[in-house]
């Protein structure tokens, strides 16, 4: 969606209907764009911009991607010399908005039937992809396999004392999962696995079975792409 050039010094000088928040009351939130979205977050511009251009250099430096919030932290919104305008409330007002998206998509993962890997694949990629450190899940599934739940592990560089089948399996036995999915991410944009990630896998799938809960697969997100354990035969 291409966004309208604003010159005005501030939004109270546009025509009424051209307002962010006024548009979304008239026309519902579906019509704004992303700029104008986070101009309502962020209230107010500067002397010398609008809420709305304040909105455009964000998504101008996120390379219009909204995916790459994800990855930006607080201080680097803050302090980016090309985003005057964003102090640390902000900054913090926009990071607040995109958790609470989180949050409810995570809600929305409940329920969700695994039929496949490419299932757990669109739960994931899009929170996962762009993380600059290495994050490790779980995801709990019923009997039908359903999800229950979708539970962080650890996060940094992967390796055993960080993910130990203590960690992972007390959290699948209070949620009474009959199986459970891994997953984790590869920041580097390729989801080939490790000597360390197939390590790892095997000793969570032995000990699975010891439980009486099964290891169904481990996915490896990449950028854009993943790898299943199980498709590849590596368990």
């Amino acid at each position: 969606m291409k966004e309208k050039s604003v010159s005005h010094a501030s939004l109270k000088e546009m025509p009424e209907d051209e307002r962010p928040q006024e548009k979304m009351m008239q026309f519902g939130a579906k019509s704004l764009s992303n700029a104008e979205l986070l101009a309502i977050i962020i209230r107010t511009g500067t002397r010398e911009a609008t809420s709305i251009e304040v909105g455009r250099k964000i998504m101008q430096y996120l390379d219009n991607d909204l995916s790459y919030f994800h990855q930006v932290d607080i201080l680097e919104l803050q302090r980016n010399p090309n985003l005057a305008g964003i102090g640390i409330v902000k900054a913090c007002q926009i990071k607040a908005a995109i958790e609470l998206g989180l949050r409810m998509k995570q809600k929305d993962i409940v329920d969700v039937k695994i039929t496949s890997p490419q299932d757990i694949a669109d739960l994931l990629m899009e929170e996962m992809q762009y993380l600059k450190q290495e994050c490790f899940k779980i995801i709990l599934l019923d009997t039908k396999n359903k999800v229950i739940k979708v539970e962080g592990i650890s996060m940094g560089i992967l390796n055993a004392s960080l993910v130990h089948p203590r960690e992972v399996f007390v959290k699948a036995i209070r949620q009474h999962s009959a199986a459970i999915v891994l997953a984790h991410n590869h920041p580097s944009g390729d989801p080939e696995p490790s000597l360390e990630d197939k390590n790892i896998t095997k000793r969570l799938c032995d000990a699975g079975e010891l439980l009486g809960i099964p290891v169904l697969d481990h996915i490896v997100i990449g950028r854009g792409t993943y790898l299943s354990f199980k498709q590849e035969k590596l368990i």
